[in-house]
């Protein structure tokens, strides 16, 4: 990775970073849209932020061995749902990250609908690394404003899929907040001897038998990790989940399979290693 970084000089984010390269003006806002521009060590896209004299300004012009502006159209091709003049609906793939960081730009969800787009999507909503299915953009200020709303009021519904541990119970409703877990930074603890925020996630099982079952998820909260915590804090980590526990696989099996928003439903279709089990022969949830 190709790294500059300098002591800002005092201006409009644009055209500082523009002088300290040099480059192009129009080089330097495309590197601040890309998400590849940090100042005192946070992304800023805006090309119009204004600089402080001594801010540390550091952008990433390349990317294994690629100039970050070229990253983003030799990745693995966005697999768009739906999209109108408002709203841009995809089915993010695992092992996508959802935006860039700083470590590495240019091959995340936000990246791949910035290069669709032609411009920077508005993200309100994010899935794990290694969980796929539907995710939605807004393609206008107006559009993501109604999104962050559906999804802040609770008004966004959402069903997930999931591989468990065996013996997951026909039906439940798991009611127990999340607390950081300060033994194991990045994870989070499903409990209420911890106290935390607020979580509920109620789930229906599907199929079962001796050594899985597959489930539906429909989480009333938007916390982080959630279901993972959730499933993981009643004794059935989802499998292929290292950070909680989960049986060995080749991913955590976690899917946003659907998602209703806006008076609209917007669905993914299940990924050959979820279906796989989904497709097995077990027992109903009866």
């Amino acid at each position: 990775m190709k790294r500059r970084t300098v002591t800002a000089t005092a201006g409009r984010l644009d055209a500082v970073l523009a002088a300290a390269l040099p480059v192009p003006l129009v080089e330097a806002q495309a590197l601040i849209s890309r998400g590849a521009v940090y100042l005192d060590g946070k992304r800023c896209q805006s090309a119009q932020t204004m600089v402080k004299a001594g801010q540390k300004l550091s952008a990433v012009l390349e990317e294994g061995g690629q100039p970050v502006t070229a990253v983003g159209a030799k990745q693995a091709p966005l697999v768009v749902l739906f999209e109108d003049e408002a709203l841009l609906v995809v089915d993010k793939a695992a092992g996508v990250v959802a935006q860039p960081t700083e470590g590495r730009v240019g091959d995340s969800l936000i990246d791949l609908a910035r290069y669709h787009l032609k411009s920077a999507p508005g993200l309100v909503h994010r899935l794990d690394r290694e969980t796929s299915g539907v995710t939605i953009f807004g393609k206008t200020p107006e559009a993501t404003r109604a999104l962050a709303e559906e999804f802040r009021e609770g008004r966004a519904k959402k069903r997930y899929l999931a591989v468990t541990a065996p013996g997951l119970p026909p039906t439940g409703e798991i009611d127990l907040p999340l607390s950081r877990d300060p033994s194991r930074p990045g994870r989070w603890r499903a409990s209420k001897a911890f106290g935390g925020i607020d979580a509920v996630t109620q789930y229906v099982r599907l199929k079962a038998n001796d050594t899985f079952a597959t489930v539906e998820l429909f989480p009333l909260t938007g916390r982080t990790h959630q279901l993972r915590a959730h499933l993981a804090g009643i004794g059935f980590p989802i499998r292929g989940d290292k950070l909680y526990g989960g049986s060995p696989d080749v991913r955590c099996l976690l899917h946003a399979q659907r998602l209703e928003v806006l008076g609209r439903t917007f669905e993914a279709p299940v990924p050959a290693d979820l279906a796989g089990y989904l497709n097995q022969g077990s027992s109903s949830t009866t």
